[in-house]
């Protein structure tokens, strides 16, 4: 549980916004997207590959 203390002059709105930056920063909604489906670990490292393969292309043509 993230808890986050509003400091005396601070607004909600800024309290919301670290909260929101807060939970970005733990990867929850990542980590349960993930847990959605189980994903063999072929597959996992297949799609590393072929993600590597298409950024290692793209910086040739950048070059």
């Amino acid at each position: 549980m993230l808890i986050i203390d509003v400091k005396h002059n601070e607004s909600i709105s800024q309290a919301l916004k670290r909260y929101k930056r807060k939970y970005r920063s733990t990867k929850v909604i990542k980590e349960l997207r993930g847990r959605k489906e189980y994903i063999k670990p072929t597959t996992k490292r297949r799609k590393q590959k072929l993600k590597a393969a298409y950024r290692n292309e793209k910086m040739r043509e950048s070059i």
